[in-house]
């Protein structure tokens, strides 16, 4: 929604359509925390390619909007990385698993304050 807002804000026409549903049959826990993994990598990347065209035709504004996104993305990243070693470290004990369920549900959510 934040960049719908930006682009918006900057009088861009913005339409939603409908995504595919995924096809993803997990066959392990590791094997969802790992496609997370990717995922965010993923969505670093194409974060990655619009700051990089932004800097190309020196649009300052966008990339200063994008700058709290990249430090997003960088802490996702970290994130589902934590919980893939976290798994590997406890995942076939079952207090160890609600501990890191426990420990998830106590994360909240802070909207960010952007100048858009």
């Amino acid at each position: 929604m934040l960049m719908r807002t930006y682009l918006h804000n900057n009088g861009e026409h913005v339409t939603f359509s409908a995504i595919a549903k995924p096809q993803n049959d997990f066959n392990s826990i590791k094997a969802v925390l790992k496609a997370g993994l990717a995922h965010e990598q993923y969505v670093t990347s194409l974060i990655n390619k619009i700051y990089q065209a932004a800097d190309k035709v020196h649009d300052y504004r966008t990339m200063q909007c994008f700058d709290w996104f990249v430090k997003e993305q960088g802490e996702e990243e970290k994130n589902a990385d934590d919980l893939i070693k976290k798994y590997k470290m406890f995942g076939s004990d079952a207090k160890g698993l609600y501990a890191l369920n426990q420990e998830l549900l106590a994360r909240t959510y802070v909207a960010p304050t952007l100048i858009l």
